[in-house]
């Protein structure tokens, strides 16, 4: 079988800009966990790298350079591949476009159907088909706030991934204040969280419980790093929330991620990432078995699901 890992920063996505060091190796990181976890079921793994990184370990990589047109590189590779297996943001409809792209080209995807994509790339539309289903934040458009209502506020891009461009503000801000496309929630006080949660074969299972490193910087956040395992789930109330999330948005599959507060009434859910986050580069030693061995087509409807103790493992940017 023939497995096309493309993660879109160190795949070329950005071969014409410059390369942010902090998204690299984020990228750099889940691309060779996902690699080597492949090669190790013995399947090819076709990929590309932007020359400016390293092609990964194990694999056929094809390099990619300023000017070249990576979508259409891409388009190839898929085409001469089995199954697909994404890592891209979800901002400006990459993770959406590079799915159609994938699925037009006769790949079998590892993710979530097109509509799941769709309403995870907007972070209102998701706290709308959420919040029937689980604690969420409190959530407006720019200018579209209470008056009265109470801070701290968080501004975020509506359309983004992790803590691009997300901003604390202690009063509301005003709609010049933020960037095109923003828009406001209150602040959830509590512990950062993440769900690494496995969709397969008609079953939800919470595979571990993340501490998020995220810290506010002159009023900006930054994501440090995740303790993948860190967070234990005593009560079953995380696992009741990867159900409550699944049960709101049914065409999740695979491997994929729910960031969530840890607050004072249980977990709020922030956002859903539909597809690998930086979590799974530590995944395997957490689990103590290959991740990629659970989600189909890897994983036979019938295969036993095998009894797990995560345990902590730190992974720092």
């Amino acid at each position: 079988m023939r497995v096309f890992v493309c993660e879109f920063v160190t795949g070329g996505g950005l071969c014409d800009e410059p390369l942010p060091p902090s998204l690299s190796r984020e990228g750099q990181l889940m691309r060779d966990a996902l690699v080597h976890d492949l090669c190790d079921l013995g399947l090819e793994v076709l990929t590309t790298h932007d020359v400016r990184t390293r092609p990964p370990f194990g694999a056929d990589s094809l390099p990619v350079t300023a000017g070249d047109d990576v979508w259409s590189i891409w388009a190839g590779v898929a085409a001469t591949a089995d199954v697909a297996w994404l890592i891209a943001p979800e901002t400006a409809g990459l993770l959406a476009r590079l799915t159609r792209l994938a699925r037009g080209a006769g790949a079998t995807v590892v993710g979530p159907d097109d509509d799941t994509i769709r309403i995870a790339s907007s972070k209102s539309a998701t706290v709308s088909k959420l919040a029937p289903f689980v604690l969420t934040p409190a959530t407006w458009a720019p200018g579209a706030v209470p008056r009265r209502t109470a801070g701290p506020f968080v501004a975020k891009p509506d359309c983004g991934a992790g803590c691009e461009a997300t901003l604390l503000f202690d009063a509301v801000p005003k709609k010049s204040e933020l960037p095109k496309g923003h828009i406001v929630q209150r602040f959830v006080a509590g512990e950062p969280a993440s769900l690494t949660v496995l969709r397969a074969n008609g079953r939800t299972r919470l595979l571990c419980a993340n501490r998020q490193r995220v810290v506010v910087e002159n009023g900006v956040f930054r994501f440090r790093g995740v303790g993948v395992a860190a967070v234990k789930d005593q009560d079953g109330r995380l696992a009741a929330t990867a159900e409550a999330v699944v049960a709101a948005l049914p065409g999740l599959a695979g491997i994929f991620g729910i960031d969530i507060v840890l607050g004072a009434d249980g977990p709020v859910v922030i956002e859903v990432n539909p597809r690998l986050t930086t979590a799974y580069a530590g995944l395997r030693d957490a689990l103590g078995l290959n991740p990629a061995s659970l989600a189909p087509p890897f994983a036979p409807a019938t295969a036993a699901s095998p009894s797990l103790v995560p345990r902590h493992v730190e992974i720092a940017l």
